[in-house]
C-alpha cells in the first residue's frame, strides 16, 4: 500500500505536488530537483554499469587489467575530489563563486564524459574517465550546498527526498532502459552502441542542468574583497574546521555518517561483482539493478514524509537497520553456494539477489536524501559550501574502509559470505550512534 501510495503521480498543472500537500515546489526547489535527474545517468550508465562493461571490453582487446585500471582511476578520482573539496566549498561560499564553480564542474563532466564517445585507446578512456568523475563529483558538491539556497529549514526533508526520487526517475531508470533497449539490439559487443550510449548519457546530463543553470541561484553567502579572497577562503577553511569539532551536534553526526554511508557505498559498489563472483545470471542481476532503482522512486518519497512526521534521525537509524538485514541477505546468498552445488543453488541464491535489491531500493535513496537535508539543517547556510566540503569529503575516505573490510575477511576466511556480513561492523558503529546519541543529534 505504501508503494502504490508513494507512485501516485507526482506532476500536476505544471507544478510537482506532495501527495499530503496543495503546495507546489517553488520554481527554484523544481529546478534543483531537476539536477538529481540530470545527473543520475552519469552515476548509473558510467560509474555503476554500463561504461565499465565497455572499459572492460576495450581493455580485454588489449590485453590490459580492467580491475586494476578501474581501481585506481577511482581512487585517483575520489581522492582528488576529496582533497579538494573543503578548499573549493570554502571559496564557493563566497558572493558569486558557487554559480561559477558549479558550471566549471558540469561542463568538465559532461565535455569528458562526452570526449569517451570518440576513443577506443583504453588508456583514454581511463584518462576520460577520471577526468570525467571528478567533474560529476564537484559538481554535486555544490549542488548538495544549493540545498540552503533553494528552500527553508522546514522543507528541505521533503526537497532532498524529492531530489533522490527524480534521480531514480530520470536519471536512473529512463535512460538506463534506453540504453538497455540501444545495446541489446545493436550487440552487447557492439562498439558503436556504447558510443551511441556515452553520448546519450552526456545530452541528458547537460539538457536537464538548464533549469538549475539558469533558475538556481547563491542567496546565501559571505562577502569579500577580490583582493582579500584567497586569504578569507584560507581563513574560513581553518574556522569551519574548529567549528565541527565544536560543534558536538555536527561532529557526531558526521562520524555516524561516515560509518553508516561507507556501508552504502559499498553495497551499491560490490553487489554485481559479489553476483558475478557467485555465479548468477548477469541479465538478472541488471534487472535486479532495473528493480532498485524503479523501488527507490516511491521509497524515497515516502521518507521525506516520514522523516518530517518521525524525525530525521529515527528515519536514518530504520535505514540502517534494513541495510544491517540487507547484509544478512547478502551473506545467506553466499553462504547457499559455499554449502550447496548445482542449479538449485543458484535459484535460491539469484532469488535472495532479487530480495536484496528490493530491500536496498526501500532505503537507498531515502537513507542518503535525509542525511544530506539533515546535514543542511544543521550547518549556518552562508557557509553551506565550506560545511558540504567536510561532509563531502568524510563521504569519499569512507569510501575505501568498506571494500578494504570486504576483502580482508575474504581473505582470512577464503569465503565471500563472510566478506559481505563484514560491512555489519560499519552499520552497527553508525546506527550505534544514532540511537545512542539520538538526543544530542535530534
Amino acid at each position: 500500500m505504501i508503494y502504490l501510495t508513494a507512485i501516485f503521480v507526482f506532476i500536476k498543472r505544471g507544478g510537482l505536488y506532495f501527495m499530503d500537500s496543495s503546495k507546489k515546489f517553488t520554481k527554484n526547489e523544481r529546478s534543483w530537483i531537476m539536477y538529481d535527474w540530470a545527473n543520475s545517468v552519469y552515476a548509473t550508465n558510467i560509474l555503476a554499469v554500463l561504461f565499465p562493461l565497455y572499459f572492460a571490453a576495450i581493455c580485454q582487446k588489449n590485453g590490459a587489467d580492467n580491475l586494476v585500471l578501474w581501481s585506481y582511476g577511482t581512487a585517483i578520482a575520489t581522492f582528488a575530489v576529496a582533497i579538494l573539496a573543503p578548499f573549493l566549498g570554502s571559496l564557493a561560499d563566497h558572493k558569486g563563486y558557487k554559480k561559477k564553480l558549479f558550471t566549471t564542474f558540469l561542463i568538465i563532466g559532461v565535455v569528458f564524459t562526452l570526449s569517451n564517445a570518440f576513443f577506443s585507446n583504453y588508456q583514454l578512456l581511463l584518462v576520460g574517465y577520471i577526468i570525467s568523475h571528478i567533474g560529476f563529483s564537484g559538481s554535486c558538491l555544490f549542488y548538495d550546498s544549493f540545498l540552503t539556497d533553494v528552500t527553508t529549514s522546514d522543507r528541505m526533508d521533503k526537497v532532498s527526498s524529492w531530489g533522490f526520487a527524480m534521480g531514480y526517475i530520470g536519471g536512473s531508470t529512463i535512460p538506463f532502459i534506453i540504453s538497455i533497449v540501444i545495446l541489446f539490439i545493436m550487440g552487447m559487443e557492439n562498439e558503436t552502441a556504447f558510443k551511441i550510449v556515452i553520448i546519450l548519457t552526456s545530452l541528458w546530463w547537460l539538457i536537464f542542468s538548464i533549469p538549475l543553470l539558469k533558475n538556481v541561484k547563491q542567496v546565501h553567502y559571505v562577502e569579500t574583497k577580490a583582493s582579500t579572497l584567497m586569504k578569507s577562503t584560507l581563513t574560513n577553511l581553518v574556522k569551519t574546521t574548529k567549528d565541527i569539532f565544536a560543534n558536538r551536534k555536527i561532529l557526531l553526526f558526521i562520524i555516524a555518517y561516515f560509518f553508516y554511508i561507507d556501508g552504502v557505498g559499498t553495497v551499491i559498489s560490490i553487489s554485481t561483482s559479489y553476483g558475478a563472483k557467485l555465479n548468477l545470471d548477469a541479465v538478472s542481476m541488471i534487472l535486479a539493478l532495473l528493480l532498485t532503482q524503479i523501488v527507490a522512486v516511491p521509497f524515497s518519497i515516502v521518507f521525506g514524509k516520514l522523516a518530517v512526521k518521525y524525525g530525521s534521525i529515527k528515519m536514518l537509524t530504520y535505514a540502517v537497520g534494513v541495510y544491517l538485514l540487507v547484509c544478512a541477505v547478502g551473506f545467506f546468498m553466499g553462504f547457499n553456494i559455499e554449502q550447496n552445488t548445482g542449479l538449485d543453488a543458484i535459484r535460491t541464491s539469484t532469488i535472495l539477489f532479487w530480495i536484496l535489491a528490493f530491500l536496498v531500493g526501500t532505503v537507498q535513496g531515502g537513507i542518503q536524501a535525509i542525511s544530506r537535508s539533515h546535514f543542511g539543517k544543521l550547518i549556518p547556510p552562508e557557509r553551506s559550501n565550506e560545511f558540504f566540503g567536510f561532509f563531502d569529503i568524510f563521504g569519499k575516505f569512507a569510501a575505501v574502509i568498506g571494500p578494504i573490510l570486504v576483502a580482508m575477511f575474504t581473505q582470512l576466511t577464503g569465503r565471500d559470505s563472510i566478506g559481505v556480513l563484514s560491512l555489519v561492523i560499519l552499520f552497527a558503529i553508525g546506527g550505534g550512534i544514532l540511537i545512542f546519541g539520538r538526543k544530542t543529534l535530534a
